[in-house]
C-alpha cells in the first residue's frame, strides 16, 4: 500500500514537481501544505495517517526548525526530513537538533529524496518509536506487543501476526485480500497457502477480540481482511 507523506513547503512549483515524482511508481502519495498552520490542522485530523514529513524550513508563518521541535513536543515520532537552502554546518546542526532525521539542501534530486525518505521510513519501521493505535491497544510492532491500557493488558503476538496487524494498519480501513497478505507478510511461496493465512488471523483474533466469534476489529469482507475502530499514529 502507498505510504501517506505530508509535504509541507510554500513554492508551490517545487511541491507540485516533488510530489508528482514521489507518487509516480504508486509506492507514496502525498497530502500537500503551504503553511505550517495548516500542516498542524492536517496532522490534528487524524485521517489520512501520516508516514513521514517532508518539511520546508523557511515557511511563511514559521520557522520549519521551531515547527519540528514542537511537533517533537507534541508526542509525533514519525520521520521528518528538512528541506532548505540554508546549508552551512550550524544549520544543518540546528536542524538535527530540532528533532528532524535528515536534513536535505535545495537544490536537490528528486531521486535523491525519495532514496533517503525510504531510508528513514525503513529505520522507522523496525525503531521502538513506531507506535500505532488499533482500537483499545497500543501497538508496538517492534516490540510484537498490543498494550491494553485500561485493563492493564499485555498481548505478546508472533512475527506473523505483527506483521499481518502492521501491513492492515498501513491500509487504514480498506480490504486486503488474502492473495496480497499472503505475498506480504510470508513472501511468494507455493508452500503457502490460505488455509495458512486463516490459522494465523484465527489465533490473532483470540487475542484481541472481546469476542472473537463476533469480531469488531479484524474483520472479513469481500475476500480479505481489514482492521475497524483503526486511530492514528505518530
Amino acid at each position: 500500500m502507498p505510504r501517506a507523506i505530508l509535504f509541507v513547503e510554500d513554492d508551490t512549483a517545487l511541491r507540485a514537481t516533488l510530489a508528482e515524482h514521489l507518487m509516480q511508481d504508486g509506492e507514496f502519495v502525498t497530502q500537500e501544505a503551504g503553511t505550517a498552520a495548516d500542516a498542524e490542522a492536517m496532522l490534528s485530523a487524524g485521517q489520512p495517517r501520516y508516514d513521514a514529513i517532508l518539511l520546508d524550513v523557511g515557511l511563511p508563518d514559521a520557522d520549519g526548525r521551531d515547527f519540528c521541535a514542537k511537533l517533537r513536543r507534541s508526542g509525533h515520532r514519525l520521520p521528518v526530513i528538512m528541506l532548505t537552502g540554508a546549508d552551512a554546518e550550524q544549520d544543518v546542526i540546528r536542524g538535527l537538533d530540532s528533532g528532524a532525521n535528515d536534513y536535505i539542501a535545495k537544490p536537490f534530486r528528486p531521486e535523491i529524496v525519495v532514496a533517503r525518505l525510504r531510508a528513514q521510513l525503513r529505520a522507522f519501521d523496525s525503531s521502538d518509536d513506531a507506535t500505532f493505535r488499533i482500537g483499545p491497544y497500543t501497538f508496538r510492532p517492534s516490540a510484537r506487543q498490543l498494550v491494553d491500557a485500561a485493563r492493564n493488558r499485555k498481548v505478546r503476538l508472533t512475527d506473523k501476526e505483527a506483521s499481518i496487524l502492521k501491513f492492515l494498519y498501513r491500509a487504514g480501513s480498506r480490504t486486503v485480500s488474502r492473495k496480497v497478505l499472503l505475498d506480504e507478510v510470508w513472501g511468494y511461496s507455493s508452500q503457502v497457502h490460505t488455509h495458512t493465512l486463516e490459522t494465523h488471523v484465527y489465533r490473532l483474533r483470540q487475542k484481541i477480540e472481546v469476542d472473537p466469534a463476533e469480531p469488531r476489529l479484524l474483520v472479513m469482507q469481500r475476500g480479505g481482511y481489514a482492521l475497524r475502530a483503526v486511530q492514528g499514529d505518530a
